[in-house]
């Protein structure tokens, strides 16, 4: 049952532990999960589909706002499906590499959004402060090149954590409390000496969450002086609608992610730390769609002629 770093005689395993282990609750949880996983996925599927084809979506904001519906898809189907799949068959086991490579990409994936919240609140910055040099600053060079830098650092960095988890040993208790490998919890079930691992992570906090939490903050704190400047209300309206749908996704995915962190950190219950992190993995990723779509003109109206389209071709 011990396992060393690199040892392929042995297959190791990981019992992933789930939201609940009372038996009637399986299958109303098997049937949330997939409802709010499909509505996830077809959700976003939309809003690619309908940024791809029309035409008058093919500017920066929405450039952005369709690969971030793609990074929501690719984030909730790491974890969502081997919960599903787990609840299905009543096996609750991960083997070590599929522990490793869910880990990765769950990492992956959750800085993308973070970028990718960033560079959007940057868009909008440039769009409200700077509406007559938008089209000369947002280029399509500059767009491609920050997305590009976007999967760059995620890639390198969750490749850096799935490398350093690589390097530990695990003993008996193999019990991860939550619906997916959360990394935190598999570095504590380790045996060997973990300082690395932690230390990557704090640093990754800071260059990976909190730098560009910091870009967001500047970024409205400079759209807010800007609004607050124009002198008619319908100004200030059509201002802060251009953003307003942004900036709940920002509130959202960062509240949560901090309501978790500190459900953590206040209390030994990982089970209720596994909870609290279905708001950021499937509920937000799930709603993202309907913030988008609700209040925006452009979306709504490429998302019917899409509809069109895909009926038409039926009849």
């Amino acid at each position: 049952t011990y396992m060393e770093p690199g040892n392929d005689t042995q297959v190791l395993e990981f019992i992933l532990l789930g939201l609940s282990e009372v038996e009637e609750l399986q299958s109303l949880l098997l049937g949330l999960f997939l409802s709010m996983y499909l509505v996830t996925f077809i959700g976003n599927l939309l809003i690619i589909l309908a940024t791809i084809t029309s035409s008058h979506l093919h500017t920066p904001m929405y450039f952005f706002l369709a690969n971030f519906s793609f990074v929501d898809i690719c984030f909730t189907s790491t974890t969502i499906p081997k919960m599903l799949l787990n609840i299905h068959t009543h096996n609750k086991t991960i083997t070590y590499h599929g522990c490793l490579t869910q880990m990765y990409f769950f990492i992956l994936f959750v800085e993308l959004d973070g970028f990718l919240l960033s560079i959007m609140a940057y868009d909008r910055f440039v769009a409200i402060c700077h509406p007559l040099h938008y089209t000369v600053i947002m280029n399509p060079r500059l767009c491609v090149l920050l997305l590009l830098l976007s999967w760059i650092l995620s890639v390198l960095d969750s490749l850096l954590r799935g490398l350093l988890v690589l390097r530990l040993s695990f003993c008996t208790n193999l019990e991860i409390s939550h619906f997916f490998c959360e990394i935190n919890q598999v570095i504590q079930l380790a045996c060997s000496d973990t300082l690395l691992n932690i230390i990557e992570m704090y640093f990754a906090t800071v260059v990976m969450g909190i730098i560009p939490l910091i870009g967001i903050v500047f970024s409205y704190s400079q759209i807010v002086s800007s609004i607050l400047r124009i002198t008619s209300a319908r100004g200030k309206y059509k201002a802060f609608s251009t953003c307003g749908s942004h900036l709940s996704v920002v509130l959202l995915f960062y509240g949560t992610a901090l309501g978790v962190y500190l459900s953590s950190a206040t209390t030994q219950n990982s089970r209720a730390s596994a909870i609290a992190s279905v708001m950021y993995t499937i509920v937000i990723p799930m709603l993202n769609p309907f913030i988008y779509s609700l209040r925006n003109k452009d979306i709504k109206g490429a998302l019917k002629i899409l509809v069109g389209i895909v009926t038409s071709s039926f009849l």
